[in-house]
């Protein structure tokens, strides 16, 4: 699977969540999830532990892409055992980080919007277009660049790391 993805700081989620909706977005659900990442030689893997069940996630960016607007490969499997899953992975790989967040889901057609609140980070949102096997990502970009729009989202306010690197920063 692939899909062309944005991150950016959302400091009024309500308001993000109206301004979406106006726009045929429909709020699905509340996650609470724990991310635990990693290391790995290349992509990123996490186990993702979502209310009451759990899935291992890898990704990577397309061809080395890097930037805030761009397009990830990934995999998703589900995770009967999360607990058990969590300390094979930290014994054999090791774990870098563990980034907690609620989040609310939006979606419009094949578009997620994402209203993050991460545990000693703050507000966020992050918008994820999924791309069907042997789609042109180009023909989301449309949708992607609306409701970042919509959202008042400027190319200076996007993100190009994940919430885990955030939370490295100094």
């Amino acid at each position: 699977m692939k899909n062309l993805e944005a991150k950016f700081r959302l400091l009024n989620h309500a308001e993000a969540q109206a301004r979406a909706a106006a726009l045929g977005y429909v709020r699905r659900a509340i996650l609470n999830q724990r991310d635990t990442f990693f290391r790995v030689a290349n992509g990123k893997l996490k186990l993702r532990e979502e209310n009451g069940g759990a899935v291992m996630i890898f990704y990577r960016r397309r061809n080395g892409e890097s930037g805030p607007l761009m397009i990830s490969d990934y995999e998703i499997v589900p995770v009967a055992d999360p607990a058990r899953m969590l300390r094979i992975l930290e014994d054999s790989l090791g774990a870098i980080a563990v980034v907690e967040k609620v989040r609310i889901l939006m979606t419009r057609d094949n578009v997620r919007l994402h209203l993050d609140r991460v545990a000693n980070l703050g507000q966020f949102g992050e918008i994820e277009a999924v791309i069907a096997d042997g789609d042109d990502p180009e023909r989301s970009r449309g949708a992607v660049d609306e409701i970042l729009a919509t959202l008042g989202v400027g190319h200076a306010d996007l993100i190009d790391v994940s919430y885990f690197e955030l939370l490295a920063k100094p």
